[in-house]
């Protein structure tokens, strides 16, 4: 039990430590910068301490918002002339120097997890925030289905950078004119954790092509190469419209929109199921290619409200095979890199995420074993960015923000 509470003090320490006063890091060096999905995390984290803390990290997330409704997946609130690509290769115009693509929405969700913190003291502050998490989900309904399923724009997007799922799309694109950059993040962590120089070409040039349509979307959804529909977004958007929903009628508020949304994004859902992979899968827009990825996204259909039991049994698998689930790659896929960032390492964010959609549609079990897997895991392993899934041994980034967060708000509780 001392141990436990030490860790506990260590996650807190993690949090405080990366807290830029207003909004957290991911990491000191690495990332310097408040990531969008990151940051709905690190709020959810300082919830559990501190839950005054937590709201101001997503109102500071939320003061980036444009315009139009999206809310950016960097703010680039002090200008750090060691990450790459900076403010400066992204030309972006919003309130808050940003980037011009989104990430995973789950601040509703998470907004609505620190709600429930403290329901009294919350509400002013959800009813000021509510208005502006539908106009980004209204973005993202209006610029990014393709048959009611969320497509990605950008690898990035997607939080999962280099993952398997968007190789057949980047292998069609030309980056050949990208020129010349200097990259910062092997300079920080290990070149063999990261994503490989081609893949960044493509980042790049999708970076390039976005500021040269001055992010326009309408021009965007002509002309990218890439758009993919995939389960990270479209599971983690339905979750989020479902939130929303509840958060709108405790509120008051007119919620037949996002009941429509809901529907609509469930029916999306179902065209992501590749039959002959027998699990959730990622789609070219433009060519209609199934991945052919089993990731650790494909679990987050249950954190959408999505049952599934064949992904159930896979589920129980992959627990039983792997000694560190839940790996964000299938280790029979020759694409399978256990330590390449979204290759095949696991991550305690999205197993928080699976464990957090399987108890709520009553897999108590398996949320439990998921759980008490990470946080055997964080004893052992640290705070790090993300783990070797056979070894356990950290990977990334250290003293990262997320990880500590999901000890304090999930793993660290079983």
């Amino acid at each position: 039990m001392t141990h436990d509470i030490s860790l506990t003090e260590q996650a807190r320490d993690v949090l405080i430590t990366n807290d830029r006063g207003s909004y957290t890091v991911p990491t000191a060096g690495l990332y310097p910068y408040q990531w969008n999905w990151d940051s709905a995390v690190a709020a959810l984290g300082f919830a559990q301490f501190d839950v005054e803390r937590a709201w101001v990290e997503l109102e500071t997330l939320f003061q980036g918002q444009w315009a139009d409704g999206m809310v950016p997946h960097i703010l680039f609130h002090k200008n750090d002339p060691g990450y790459f690509p900076g403010p400066e290769v992204w030309g972006c115009e919003g309130p808050i120097s940003s980037s011009g693509i989104i990430q995973p929405p789950i601040a509703a969700t998470m907004a609505h997890l620190v709600w429930q913190r403290d329901p009294e003291m919350g509400r002013p502050r959800m009813a000021a925030l509510y208005p502006k998490m539908v106009k980004w989900h209204s973005w993202i309904m209006r610029w990014r289905l393709h048959r009611g399923a969320v497509c990605t724009t950008h690898p990035w997007e997607t939080g999962r950078d280099n993952a398997p799922d968007w190789d057949k799309t980047m292998a069609r694109m030309d980056a050949s004119d990208v020129g010349e950059y200097t990259r910062r993040d092997t300079s920080h962590v290990n070149a063999e954790d990261r994503p490989t120089k081609y893949d960044y070409d493509r980042y790049i040039t999708l970076v390039q092509l976005g500021r040269r349509l001055n992010w326009d979307q309408a021009a965007m959804l002509a002309q990218s190469p890439f758009r993919v529909a995939d389960p990270t977004m479209t599971f983690t958007t339905l979750r989020a419209a479902r939130d929303l929903v509840k958060m709108g009628a405790a509120l008051g508020e007119d919620t037949q929109t996002l009941e429509a949304d809901v529907a609509r994004l469930e029916a999306g859902a179902a065209t992501l199921w590749n039959e002959e992979l027998g699990g959730f899968d990622s789609r070219d827009v433009h060519s209609g290619e199934w991945a052919g990825c089993l990731s650790n996204a494909s679990y987050l259909c249950w954190f959408a409200g999505v049952e599934n039991r064949a992904m159930l049994t896979k589920l129980r698998s992959i627990m039983e095979r792997v000694a560190y689930p839940v790996p964000s790659n299938d280790p029979d896929a020759e694409t399978f890199d256990a330590r390449r960032y979204w290759r095949g390492p696991t991550w305690a964010i999205v197993n928080m995420l699976i464990g957090l959609g399987l108890a709520d549609m009553g897999h108590e079990e398996e949320a439990t074993d998921l759980a008490k897997k990470t946080a055997h895991l964080i004893k052992e392993h640290g705070f790090a960015e993300y783990f070797d899934p056979a070894t356990g041994s950290a990977a990334g980034g250290g003293s990262f923000t997320w990880t500590a967060a999901v000890w304090l708000a999930w793993a660290g509780k079983v």
